[in-house]
């Protein structure tokens, strides 16, 4: 009896080009498993037809997008999740919901081999392995373009040999990933850090130097969660793509930069992700309002922390685990709403007012009505500068 592999699908050269590969090498049957993580492009029909035509036995496609919104999505902006202080977690945080359904796939197919187009020079490897190991240690994993040591312009070659119907070619060298939280691209031309992105890498957002008229909006979050535009309620989902739609038509969340990954390499990354950046924005400064001053100065520890360990391909580990609680408890009060304008690039807070605020009119005034009692504050500067005046004439007594 052949060996049933599961394989994650994209759609692209590497998964494509796996199909008919595993199907020779292994002798397996194939059962392609590809997710729609609102990630537009292609029609999910197409994806899911071409993985039949590169001779996958069955072919399914999982309609994720709300639950990626919600269940991965969310937590990374309540966690303020910047891998670098810049990059916002887009393929860190689909591959553990990748993983999740590739198991479900296993029980359902009954495979026991599970693959991915990753390479050996990629974090996603981890990711996706990561995961494996932690919801079902017994299914194999294999990966050809790592393990088999494929280059890309033989998995171009063999899949023009094998007339396997992709848009990818050596004319058009990009490696993309997009989901509904951002857009990644790499290779080509951008392997040489001081070559400049083309207008035509992007997708995702239009040309911030381009004159616009702004775009004011105002995002109401609740516990954390981001549930309305302008007043409308919506589910988490559909506030991520509509901003996606019109932080992206302000250019906002374009990010270039060469990123330190977790196999020990530098790389050069090219990402755009407008809702990302304009929600994290908002959520960063709704919780200056709302969160005490050092549970806030903890949690931003906490947060750099939980974005490696998802960059990391430790979603499902026991120490994210653990911050997850953490980071839930200090979104208790973190609810109102944020004013933002859009425009060239940025998306900047102009407006912020919730119930849970602490921010204290009468006691931040300079003005009439102020009720800070200044005579506190001379003891206190005093007692505060204490350790380190006594410090000082240590020094001073030392020479």
């Amino acid at each position: 009896m052949s060996e049933r592999v599961v394989l994650a699908f994209s759609g692209g050269l590497d998964t494509s080009v796996a199909i008919p590969f595993l199907a020779e090498k292994m002798n397996a049957e194939v059962i392609a498993i590809a997710l729609d993580l609102g990630q537009g492009g292609e029609h999910m029909e197409v994806v899911q037809k071409r993985a039949l035509d590169c001779g996958a036995v069955e072919s399914v496609v999982v309609d994720a997008k709300e639950e990626f919104a919600a269940d991965f999505c969310v937590p990374a902006l309540q966690a303020n999740a910047l891998y670098m202080d810049r990059y916002p977690l887009l393929s860190s945080l689909s591959r553990p919901l990748i993983v999740k359904h590739l198991v479900s796939a296993a029980k359902r197919f009954g495979g026991t081999v599970v693959s991915h187009g990753c390479t050996g020079k990629g974090n996603d490897q981890v990711r996706f392995e990561a995961g494996l190991a932690a919801l079902a240690p017994e299914l194999k994993v294999v990966a050809p373009a790592r393990d088999f040591a494929w280059t890309r312009d033989k998995a171009i070659e063999f899949a023009e040999s094998k007339g396997l119907p992709i848009e990818t070619s050596k004319k058009n060298p990009f490696s993309i990933d997009q989901n509904l939280w951002g857009r990644a691209v790499e290779t080509g031309f951008l392997e040489d850090i001081w070559n400049g992105p083309t207008e035509d890498v992007y997708a995702y957002t239009a040309d911030p130097a381009t004159p616009r008229e702004p775009d004011e909006v105002v995002i109401t979050f609740d516990q954390g969660v981001p549930v309305k535009l302008d007043g409308r309620t919506l589910t988490p989902y559909q506030v991520i793509a509509e901003l996606n739609r019109r932080a992206g038509a302000q250019g906002v969340g374009r990010i270039d930069m060469v990123e330190d990954r977790l196999v020990g390499i530098k790389s050069r990354e090219v990402y755009e992700a407008p809702a990302a950046i304009a929600l994290i924005t908002a959520h960063m400064e709704l919780e200056n309002v709302t969160v005490e001053r050092d549970l806030a100065r903890f949690k931003r520890g906490v947060d750099q922390r939980w974005s490696e360990l998802v960059y990391d391909g430790l979603w499902y580990s026991p120490l994210k685990h653990a911050l997850d609680a953490l980071i839930a408890d200090a979104q208790r009060y973190v609810s109102g709403d944020i004013r933002m304008t859009l425009h060239a690039g940025q998306a900047t807070v102009t407006g912020r007012r919730s119930e849970q605020s602490l921010y204290d009119f009468s006691l931040a005034t300079y003005d009439t009505g102020d009720t800070f009692d200044q005579s506190l504050a001379k003891g206190f500067v005093q007692l505060f500068s204490l350790p380190a005046k006594i410090a000082a004439a240590r020094d001073t007594k030392n020479g």
